[in-house]
């Protein structure tokens, strides 16, 4: 007998299958008469026991089950096409702003280990959430994460880090949150690690254990106090209750700051209560309690209205500080954000490289390349795999665009 135990999985029957579900948020199917041929079997939540098996050659057989089925992963939320990208899956996790890490060449890095949203925000600048356009969702191992930055920092060889966890969606939905949190708190030269998050998946219980695990900052993306506002900017119904809430009880184990988009036409009048409500519940500690957003559209994003001037922008904060004696407008040192060395760049801007089609990219008709230990986004490439030739128009912090050449 063969008991098969996994951290990451659960079993469930169903219809003449077995639903895998991967890290909460993913899942597969798989015939059961794929898994009878290795043995008859039964199944129990985070075990798969095979009667007649033993222990090496179930765990053979299963685990290769497992690789074919992976390559059908899915997303809960919108039943989207999924990638998990580990450490032996040969995809870099330098190139893209999808997934993966960023650096753009100061002590912040960007650390984004998932794609995916709960929330369909009307003015999402990635259109993520349960009804986006986006082709696909990935989701990147805890590990290689890991492993991928302490190389980064090691090349920055400074003090101070700042590690921002983000992503194109919610960064909570990552089952492996807090683990991440707690391994990259073991850093020395890490003195700052944040967060960004819609709030809705905070409880005081998860506040407790990311502080635990050394999360120093949250930073709340709430827009508006108003709940039918709230509603309608978030683009479902926003426990807006509940999330105030935590927000008064995060400053209790940790930083906190408001991070609001001002959306003109929406949420103009919130902005000042916002900025006196993140002052009130003692948001602010290392740095800003509020960092007001200007909105801005993006071509792949949702625009439902059209962008303030960023110079009008910056004389209604102004008249705002003024008016209501509130800090409003900060600059990067005020996060206390420095410039140091950026990871060198593989391309030069019009190099002609040879490159490897590996995954479908987020967007109508993009592809993911890799060369030279980078990702790079192909747009308009009707080639799904292989080898193509491809000329870079973009290398600005190494995240990499490259236009398809004819053969």
């Amino acid at each position: 007998m063969a008991e098969l135990e996994f951290e990451d999985l659960v079993f469930e029957e169903r219809d003449g299958k077995v639903r895998i579900y991967f890290m909460n948020l993913f899942y597969t199917d798989v015939d059961k008469g794929m898994i009878e041929k290795i043995s008859p079997y039964r199944i129990e939540r985070k075990k798969i026991i095979f009667s007649k098996a033993n222990e090496g050659k179930a765990r053979r057989k299963f685990t290769l089950l497992l690789s074919s089925s992976f390559k059908s992963l899915k997303n809960k939320i919108a039943n989207k096409g999924s990638y998990y990208i580990h450490k032996y899956s040969g995809i870099p996790l330098i190139g893209t702003n999808y997934f993966g890490i960023i650096d753009r060449g100061t002590n912040l890095i960007e650390i984004k280990p998932i794609t995916s949203c709960n929330l369909g925000c009307i003015f999402c600048s990635v259109d993520e959430g349960p009804k986006s356009r986006r082709k696909v969702d990935f989701v990147v191992e805890k590990d290689y994460i890991m492993q991928e930055l302490k190389k980064l920092i090691e090349f920055k060889n400074i003090d101070g880090i700042d590690a921002h966890i983000n992503s194109q969606g919610e960064p909570l939905l990552y089952a492996d949150i807090v683990p991440l949190v707690r391994d990259i708190a073991k850093i020395k030269a890490v003195n700052m690690i944040s967060i960004d998050t819609n709030g809705v998946f905070l409880s005081k219980k998860l506040v407790d254990q990311l502080a635990d695990a050394g999360l120093t900052r949250v930073n709340l993306s709430l827009h508006a106090l108003d709940q039918k506002l709230a509603n309608t900017l978030y683009g479902s119904p926003y426990p807006l209750k509940h999330v105030l809430d935590i927000a008064k009880y995060i400053p209790t184990r940790m930083d906190l700051i408001l991070t609001p988009v001002w959306l003109p036409g929406y949420n103009d009048d919130e902005i000042v209560k916002l900025a006196k409500f993140a002052r009130d519940i003692g948001a602010g500690k290392t740095g800003p309690a509020i960092g007001i957003q200007n909105f801005l559209p993006y071509k792949f994003g949702r625009n439902p209205m059209k962008p303030m001037d960023l110079d009008v922008f910056f004389e209604k904060m102004k008249d705002l500080e003024k008016k209501h004696g509130l800090k409003l407008l900060f600059e990067a040192k005020d996060f206390k954000i420095k410039d140091c060395r950026e990871y060198p760049k593989p391309f030069k801007k019009g190099e002609v490289i040879e490159a490897k089609i590996v995954l479908p990219g987020r967007l109508p008709g993009e592809m993911l390349a890799v060369a030279r230990d980078r990702l790079i986004s192909v747009p308009n490439c009707d080639k799904k795999e292989g080898s193509v030739k491809l000329k870079i128009r973009r290398t600005k912090h190494n995240i990499f665009l490259g236009e398809l050449l004819s053969s």
